[in-house]
Formats: C-alpha cells, sequence, structure tokens
C-alpha cells in the first residue's frame, strides 16, 4: 500500500497539534506521559516536534487523555479554529 504525501497544510495542522502537546505537557516528564497514552517517548518526541504531523485517532485520544486535554481542543487546533 502506498501512502500519499501528506500535504503542507496537514504539516502545518500536525506542528500546530504538537505545539499544542508540548506546551500542555509543560513539566511533565515525557516517559511517563507516554506510557500513560500507550506509546513510545520516541513517538511523543516526534508528534511534539511536528515529525510525525498526523498520528492515528488513538494516539491521539490516549494522549489527550494523558494530559487531561479535551480531544475538541485538539481537534481545533488541527484544524487551526480558535478553541472553544
Amino acid at each position: 500500500m502506498v501512502r500519499v504525501p501528506l500535504t503542507p497544510e496537514q504539516i502545518e495542522a500536525g506542528r500546530r497539534l504538537g505545539a499544542l502537546l508540548r506546551e500542555t505537557r509543560a513539566g511533565r516528564d515525557p516517559a511517563t506521559v507516554a506510557q500513560s497514552a500507550g506509546i513510545s517517548p520516541e513517538t511523543l518526541r516526534k508528534i511534539e516536534m511536528g515529525r510525525l504531523p498526523s498520528p492515528g485517532f488513538g494516539t491521539v485520544v490516549g494522549l489527550c487523555a494523558a494530559l487531561d486535554l479535551p480531544l475538541d481542543t485538539a481537534a481545533h487546533v488541527w484544524l487551526g479554529e480558535p478553541a472553544g
């Protein structure tokens, strides 16, 4: 199966999401957050740095739960809309 390249808009959306997650994580240990979300610390780092701009839905749900971040806030940020 060939994966379709992401558009520039999707890449930018991933950067926005990564920045939100990094900001929300603040001083919390990345390994602890990753474990709580069911992902590896490396995956968390890639998402936060925008190197994995299109994480799976389950990954985003797990991260939002681990960070006490409302899923709709993450969705609005990914879409480039004001949260709320």
